[in-house]
């Protein structure tokens, strides 16, 4: 593992990731960093932790409402991806539940 040090909203972090992971991990504390900084720059939301929660959400807003590029889920947000894999894993619990031998 290696350790890095990053700051984010003004606040200094040490990590630790694999070598191999650290440009991807560099690139979201990029952009978590930039979306807590434009959230604290509107004014509208005091506290850093308000802060950070807001921008958690907003992040996986955008996650969940991703598409596939291409191909045949490509008109399916992944949210709703998820959303249907779940229901029918409930279903089938259901079911199973239901079930006698």
């Amino acid at each position: 593992m290696e350790r890095i040090d990053v700051s984010i909203l003004g606040r200094d972090y040490s990590m630790a990731c694999a070598p191999s992971e650290k440009d991807a991990l560099l690139a979201a504390i990029r952009l978590v960093d930039q979306r807590m900084v434009a959230i604290k720059g509107s004014g509208k939301i005091a506290g850093n932790e308000r802060i950070a929660v807001t921008a958690a959400i907003q992040l996986a807003l955008e996650l969940l409402a991703m598409k596939a590029p291409d191909g045949p889920l490509s008109n399916i947000a992944l949210g709703d991806f998820k959303r249907k894999i779940d229901q029918m894993n409930s279903l089938i619990d259901e079911v199973v539940g239901k079930a006698t031998y």
